[in-house]
């Protein structure tokens, strides 16, 4: 088992079974006004504010005759309203980002081009290439008199030496520690079971990248190709996605990082122009939805939820750590007891085994039900994504299982419409084929010891 697994283990056995009539559930039950699309127009912002009513109805129909099935943008429009807070905003760029490599390179050249500030917020940040690769580009443009904010988080860096942050700090950048394992160390109110899973970065409040990928050498080689960099010897590529995006959405991301940084009690920052006025730079209508513990829905969970259970054609979801809950099972279920095509891409192999079995001790249930299951072959599978009806996509750092929903501060990004759902259609088509479908006849002739191992590993799904 991996480190982050003994960790969580250990603390499940020190808090003791009793605790978990404590501790936060997974939302039961989606808001009944979801069910239709509201009379007034759905607020959205641009690049010079809220648009008038007649402006975002104009857009809507737009994006709605750009479907071929009428009514299915509207459907799901109405229950991404009645859910997300965050604004829906319009004006965007988005560029699909696939992997590693073309991740890195993208991010590397944003902070190469920064003139006033870098915000970056990471679940892992290793002393490996790629990590002293950033480190370095960060510290020479703080030399440069660009502000550096760094969020890192304390589980995900626990293999990271002190003093790779101790030279960020001596070269000006400013670290904050996200809940810090040692409780001496706290700012707040401690909690070792509660981390920040996002990865977002922000250059000049302008352009941002989200998704799945930390900065680790592990995910500098690319699963259909040769890659940027050689990966450690021995190991598979690693696929991921990750989004950059230009417009007014950014805005929305930059608030979200300044309020992890707040509620973080992090030291003032050096001043900097963090909200400049937002520019359109694209066509793209996108909305970023962050997700934390203690909130009464999950808002990432909740929309996932309600996008599949309006779905009427497809569902499509490519994930990494599939531990799903009963209303999630249900949902999945339901869909395609409509007659939705619902196929889920899950990895063949994975760097957490407690996760793999535990995720495959559904199988069964799900196939019966009708729901097409492929495994990726060849690679780490670490893609947090989902397309629904090929209109309503999702990118982010969420994991279907209960860590995400329940214990940690999550991060994605939803985009509406069929121009970028064809993107991720095929991108989705190419994983598609990578990946070696199970029958639901061959899975119940699988071994005893693989049922062993699901049904030990099942018993810690809501620690994984």
């Amino acid at each position: 088992m991996q480190l982050h697994e003994w960790i969580w283990i250990g603390f499940a056995l020190v808090v003791g079974a009793g605790a978990l009539a404590g501790c936060g559930a997974v939302p039961q039950g989606v808001p009944e006004r979801m069910a239709h699309r509201p009379d007034s127009v759905v607020p959205i912002q641009g690049a010079q504010g809220l648009l008038t009513a007649k402006r975002s109805a104009t857009l809507l129909d737009q994006i709605e005759r750009s479907v071929s099935d009428t009514g299915i943008f509207d459907e799901h429009l109405a229950r991404e309203e009645a859910i997300a807070s965050g604004p829906l905003t319009t004006g965007n760029r988005v560029l699909l980002l696939q992997d590693g490599p073309a991740t890195y390179q993208a991010m590397l050249a944003a902070i190469l081009d920064a003139r006033d500030h870098i915000n970056l917020e990471t679940y892992i940040l290793d002393d490996d290439d790629v990590g002293r690769r950033f480190a370095q580009a960060l510290i020479e443009k703080r030399r440069q008199g660009v502000v550096v904010n760094l969020i890192r988080d304390s589980v995900g860096t626990l293999g990271t030496p002190e003093a790779f942050f101790e030279q960020l700090v001596a070269g000006g950048v400013s670290v904050l520690e996200f809940n810090p394992i040692n409780p001496l160390d706290a700012r707040a109110d401690w909690s070792l079971n509660q981390r920040d899973h996002r990865k977002l970065l922000i250059v000049d409040g302008r352009t941002a990248f989200l998704g799945g990928i930390n900065i680790s050498s592990v995910y500098s080689g690319g699963s259909f190709s040769k890659g940027w960099k050689p990966r450690p010897r021995g190991t598979p590529a690693w696929r991921d996605t990750d989004l950059q995006l230009q417009g007014p959405v950014v805005a929305e991301l930059q608030q979200m990082f300044l309020s992890s940084w707040q509620a973080q009690q992090g030291a003032p920052l050096q001043p900097a122009d963090y909200l400049p006025r937002s520019e359109a730079a694209g066509q793209e209508v996108v909305r970023a939805i962050a997700s934390a513990p203690g909130e009464a829905v999950s808002q990432i969970y909740a929309t996932l939820l309600s996008a599949i259970a309006s779905a009427r054609r497809s569902v499509q979801i490519t994930q990494a750590y599939f531990v799903p809950d009963p209303q999630l099972l249900q949902t999945l279920q339901a869909a395609a007891a409509r007659g939705v095509d619902v196929r889920l891409i899950l990895p063949a192999r994975s760097d957490s085994g407690l996760v793999f079995h535990a995720g495959r001790s559904h199988y069964q249930r799900l196939l019966d039900a009708g729901v097409k299951i492929h495994e990726r072959r060849g690679v780490i599978l670490h893609a947090k994504t989902a397309l629904i009806d090929g209109v309503w996509a999702t990118v982010g750092s969420t994991n279907l299982d209960w860590r995400s929903f329940v214990h940690n501060h999550e991060l994605n990004a939803v985009v509406l419409g069929a121009a970028f759902g064809r993107q991720m259609q095929a991108m989705f088509a190419a994983d598609l084929a990578a990946s070696d479908e199970i029958t639901p006849a061959q899975w119940r002739q699988r071994p005893l010891l693989l049922r062993v191992k699901e049904g030990f590993a099942r018993l810690w799904a809501y620690w994984l």
